[in-house]
């Protein structure tokens, strides 16, 4: 059996994979966990406990409520909310744990379990794997006075924006920008936040109902916001996934600025503004290589880690570093939030749209990308990803015939069961050949029996 945490929490088809049952078990087991490390030591426990728009969020929260407050913790309620608020309000309040409930970007029947220790940080990987062990261990319950108790907290999501528009030293005022909510949990914190700081806004997909989060919208979907921002004549669009840790954007062109593109024109920012720690930004692996000849063009040195941002945030937490983030758009601004936070990410790449007078499509020049073709494969059994010879030939084969031009990069997902074949190259045509020539050896040799 594989590991039950992955890059980012524990997700799954809600009520098949990812279940009541699971969701109680493992909110007493984090309790557990926490209180033998000393997190509650000497004081009655606290945790934050919030959700994205699913509907199976729903049952999910009653579940991780019932576990946290059968295990002797207090739990506040903060319903619907991005995930980077909740992390922001388990700090606020000084709270010794935070739990959210999403899948983000993934579909709606799916959700997930993630985990959030004092301070807003997410847990590493030993104390993920402690709380995996100790899942339905038998265990003394409290009773009486000892269990916890239960409340709602309805101004979460007015201080999470205050404490956003705290962050902007200048205002928006003249820019018209189209946000994609992709009704989920920003549909009304991000909008708000733009208007409040005098941007025209123009919101679609910000309608949750239970059942539309991410369907055909958001940042995994951007045509409606490129057709809505053409439309409307607006100066930028904005795309939010379902738990808003996610910022991508598009220029009044309707022209796509990604992750590499936001990082590089809020790191060139920082520096100007005498901002940037270590004159350093923190990418992943993922990151295009026109992103990292940008970087080094600009004398911007770049750290390279693994894929997911907790992984970006370890070597930003471990450095001093301000800045880093995912081509995705999960974009980590440390000197404002413990996590990726695409609201404030949108605010602070709007910002530099206003003291610059300059547009997205000019800023975003700055980083001329390569053609990049990724590639999902389903179906196969991941974990063998690295010990087939038939398959590492085959990439080293592609590896020549780039000649130093592109890359080649193979990677299992963290979340799904999924194997990504990605590639560099001088042109699309080329890219996409030499991407479906791996990605069929991936099916050949990985296929499920």
């Amino acid at each position: 059996m594989g590991r039950l945490f992955g890059t980012d929490g524990v997700r799954g088809l809600a009520n098949r994979e990812v279940t009541a049952e699971l969701a109680l078990d493992l909110s007493v087991a984090a309790a557990h966990v926490l209180a033998d490390a000393g997190a509650f030591a000497g004081h009655r426990p606290v945790a934050i406990v919030g959700r994205d728009s699913r509907a199976s969020g729903e049952f999910l929260e009653a579940a991780v409520v019932a576990g946290l407050a059968s295990a002797g913790v207090d739990v506040v309620t903060v319903g619907s909310l991005p995930t980077p608020a909740v992390a922001w309000f388990v700090a606020e309040t000084g709270a010794d744990l935070g739990v959210m409930l999403s899948a983000s970007h993934n579909p709606m029947p799916d959700n997930g379990i993630k985990f959030f220790s004092r301070g807003g940080h997410k847990l590493d990987d030993a104390i993920e794997d402690a709380i995996e062990q100790r899942l339905r261990e038998p265990w003394d319950r409290p009773t009486g006075a000892a269990v916890g108790r239960v409340r709602s907290d309805d101004s979460a999501a007015t201080r999470y924006v205050e404490y956003l528009l705290s962050t902007v030293s200048c205002r928006l005022d003249g820019l018209k920008v189209v946000v994609d909510c992709a009704n989920g949990a920003a549909s009304v914190v991000s909008p708000e936040a733009m208007r409040r700081l005098g941007a025209d806004v123009i919101a679609i997909h910000a309608s949750p109902d239970g059942l539309n989060i991410n369907d055909g919208c958001g940042s995994t979907h951007m045509g409606d916001l490129i057709a809505a921002v053409v439309e409307h004549g607006a100066d930028a669009g904005i795309a939010h996934d379902g738990d808003a840790d996610r910022c991508l954007a598009v220029d009044a062109t309707g022209a796509v600025i990604d992750g590499d593109h936001i990082l590089a024109i809020l790191a060139m920012g920082m520096r100007d503004n005498s901002r940037l720690a270590g004159n350093t930004v923190v990418a992943t692996v993922m990151a295009n290589l026109g992103f990292k000849l940008a970087m080094e063009r600009e004398g911007i040195s770049l750290v390279e880690t693994g894929v997911g941002d907790r992984y970006v945030l370890e070597a930003m937490r471990a450095g001093g570093f301000t800045i880093g983030g995912e081509q995705s758009g999960h974009v980590v601004l440390l000197d404002h939030a413990t996590t990726g936070d695409g609201t404030l990410t949108a605010l602070h790449l709007l910002a530099r749209l206003s003291e610059t007078g300059r547009s997205m499509q000019e800023l975003a020049s700055s980083v001329t990308k390569l053609p990049q073709v990724l590639i999902n494969v389903r179906g196969v059994d991941k974990a063998r990803t690295f010990d087939s010879s038939a398959l590492a030939a085959s990439v080293s084969a592609a590896e020549v015939a780039l000649a130093g031009q592109g890359r080649v990069l193979l990677r299992p997902s963290g979340t799904e069961p999924v194997v990504r074949v990605m590639v560099e190259a001088p042109s699309e045509e080329q890219a996409a050949a030499i991407a479906d020539e791996i990605a069929a050896v991936v099916r050949a040799e990985l296929a499920l029996d």
